[in-house]
């Protein structure tokens, strides 16, 4: 059966603004029947890195806690801390981080809660027994949380093809092991002829797990010139991918002899011990705007591939994933983006285009057989 994703372009007039198409969407779920009164509401987030622009404006927040609020909730705005070296790697910083970013309590309506703690570390272990685990660590504060509105910037991610609402949940979720966990076995690949042994991939590495290493240039040459490269040490590498957008020579790559599929079921069945006991009490935003290439994580926001299409909202977290990829494919590309040739007809798969290597459908595959949803949709239009 299929599952209602419900959908509001951006259109706006005098009389109906864009804050009231998102509570018509709220409505559209009848959050009262999801929340329980009196209880913590976790609405997960990404409060976007310092430099990056994408990520969705806090003002647009206000009336889903406002909504929460009348429906009997008790919000807060939450995510967890990160593996790589950036703004928000412990609490302090990630506090910081989205107060500049605008989303503080004055603004939003609620309070501000870093989900797994000062140093990520304050996690829940959650049976799922399924798969890759029998146990998942989530952040606390959304694994006591009684319901959660998961709010997610649509965009496209160079691990995972694109970061929807399972990911939002799965991995945002997830403590510092979680996340390690999710990222273990994808070590990226470092090509040796375009290192220039310029130290920036290990400048950005958390994990210590990048050295320069001095070797000589040329096949067999016992006195050849010496040349830094960078090397990986697979042990310490936890597969965050930072390294992987920051190298200015676009010397390291995913390994892609790795597993990507299991990469990707790891990160749904943590979406399954994120949403344990409130299964029936979550509910999904997906915010198609600035749908940029690469993850808010990035302290920059490249130019989206497509334009602003809309909001959309469902109680089904796989169903609203796979809409707004429909959604996304079945725009006309942006000249100005990293789009070319083919890939700017509408139709054409915009995802592949820009991550040719990675088979994004199968996280959509593999939550619809652990049964966190269903790929059938029926999108309905909230005016």
């Amino acid at each position: 059966m299929a599952s209602k994703v419900f959908f509001s372009d951006l259109r706006a007039t005098k009389d109906r603004n864009l804050l009231d198409k998102i509570r018509a969407l709220m409505d559209a779920l009848e959050p009262a029947k999801h929340f329980k009164r009196g209880s913590p509401t976790a609405i997960k987030i990404h409060f976007g890195e310092r430099g990056n622009t994408a990520f969705i404006r806090p003002l647009l927040i206000q009336p889903i806690v406002e909504s929460t609020i009348k429906a009997g909730g008790k919000p807060f705005l939450t995510d967890a801390n990160t593996l790589y070296i950036g703004s928000r790697g412990n609490a302090v910083d990630h506090l910081n981080t989205a107060r500049s970013n605008g989303f503080s309590p004055s603004v939003v309506g609620a309070p501000v809660i870093i989900a797994d703690g000062l140093d990520g570390n304050d996690e829940v272990p959650v049976p799922v027994k399924l798969k890759h685990f029998e146990h998942v660590y989530i952040g606390s504060a959304v694994a006591r949380a009684a319901s959660l509105v998961s709010v997610a910037h649509f965009k496209l991610h160079e691990m995972s093809g694109f970061g929807g609402a399972l990911k939002n949940v799965g991995m945002g979720a997830a403590s510092r092991r979680g996340k390690m966990a999710q990222h273990c076995d994808v070590a990226p690949l470092i090509h040796e002829d375009k290192c220039v042994g310029c130290g920036t991939c290990a400048k950005v590495c958390a994990q210590g797990a990048i050295t320069l290493k001095s070797r000589a240039e040329g096949a067999g040459t016992k006195r050849g010139k010496l040349k830094k490269l960078a090397t990986i040490d697979g042990q310490r590498c936890v597969g965050c991918g930072m390294c992987i957008h920051t190298c200015p020579n676009g010397a390291i790559d995913i390994n892609w002899a790795t597993a990507l599929p299991s990469f990707l079921e790891r990160m749904v069945e943590y979406t399954v011990g994120a949403l344990k006991g409130k299964e029936r009490n979550s509910l999904f935003f997906n915010f198609l705007t600035q749908i940029s290439p690469a993850c808010d994580c990035y302290p920059h926001a490249d130019a989206p591939i497509v334009p602003d299409i809309g909001i959309l909202a469902s109680l089904d977290a796989v169903a609203i994933d796979q809409a707004s990829a429909d959604l996304i494919n079945g725009q006309a590309g942006l000249p100005s983006s990293c789009l070319e040739g083919s890939a700017l007809e509408p139709g054409s798969d915009k995802i592949r285009a820009v991550y040719p290597m990675i088979p994004w459908e199968h996280q959509l595959e593999y939550a619809e057989q652990v049964g966190l949803g269903t790929r059938a949709y029926e999108l309905v239009t909230v005016g």
